[in-house]
C-alpha cells in the first residue's frame, strides 16, 4: 500500500505539468487560428487593413487567471447596449459574477443578447469588461469574453486568457458593443489580447 501512494505521490507532479502543457498549446493553437484568419484571410479583414497591421499581442499564458466566480442572479431591465456606431442592440443583465484573484475581489456583470435567438444560444453570455490596463496595453473601449453558463450556476469557471478585441479594433467598419460602466473595473487584468501593432 505504502509502495502505491508513493508511486502516485511521484506520478502527480508529473500529470499536473503535462496538463498544463497542453492547456498552454491549447490557447496558443487558438491564438496562432484568429491571427492567421485574421491577417491571411478575408473574412475579417480586407487587405488594405491587414497592411495596416504589424502584429498581435497578448499577455503571457497565465492559468491562475482561470477563475471560479460566484454567480449572483441579479436581473436588470432590457436595455439598449451603445456601440462604436448608431447601433444599439437590445441586452439585459442576468447578474453578477464575483472573483477574486491574488487577494484582490472584483465582480462584472453577466449580459443576454435579446437578439440571438434559438437553443444554440440558450446559454450564451456576454461580459465584456474595461481593467485598468486600458487604453494604454488594452483596448479603450473594453475586451470580451463568451462564456456558456447556466443562469441555474452558483459557479462558473472563467478563462481570462481567451479575452478578446471586438473587431472595431482592427477595422471601423464594424459596430461594437462599448462595454457598460457597471463593467469599468480597477484591476489590471494581464491576461488574453492587448492592443495590437499598428502601422503610423
Amino acid at each position: 500500500m505504502k509502495t502505491i501512494t508513493l508511486a502516485l505521490l511521484l506520478f502527480l507532479p508529473t500529470m499536473v505539468a503535462f496538463t498544463q502543457v497542453n492547456y498552454i498549446e491549447s490557447i496558443q493553437t487558438e491564438r496562432d487560428k484568429f491571427e492567421n484568419k485574421l491577417l491571411a484571410t478575408d473574412s475579417i479583414l480586407n487587405s488594405e487593413e491587414q497592411e495596416k497591421i504589424n502584429q498581435l499581442n497578448h499577455f503571457k499564458i497565465d492559468s491562475s487567471w482561470v477563475l471560479t466566480a460566484e454567480f449572483e442572479k441579479k436581473k436588470g431591465r432590457k436595455f439598449e447596449m451603445p456601440t462604436t456606431t448608431s447601433r444599439t442592440p437590445k441586452y439585459q443583465r442576468l447578474g453578477y459574477l464575483h472573483f477574486n484573484h491574488s487577494g484582490k475581489k472584483f465582480k462584472l456583470a453577466v449580459y443576454k443578447n435579446l437578439g440571438l435567438k434559438g437553443s444554440d444560444y440558450k446559454n450564451y453570455v456576454f461580459v465584456p469588461f474595461k481593467d485598468a490596463n486600458a487604453p494604454e496595453l488594452t483596448y479603450g473601449g473594453g475586451r470580451y469574453l463568451d462564456i456558456e453558463m447556466s443562469i441555474k450556476s452558483k459557479e462558473v469557471r472563467v478563462d481570462f486568457n481567451k479575452a478578446y478585441n471586438p473587431y472595431c479594433v482592427y477595422s471601423y467598419r464594424y459596430s461594437c458593443p462599448i462595454t457598460p460602466e457597471e463593467n469599468h473595473i480597477d484591476v489590471k487584468v494581464n491576461a488574453g489580447i492587448m492592443n495590437p501593432d499598428k502601422k503610423l
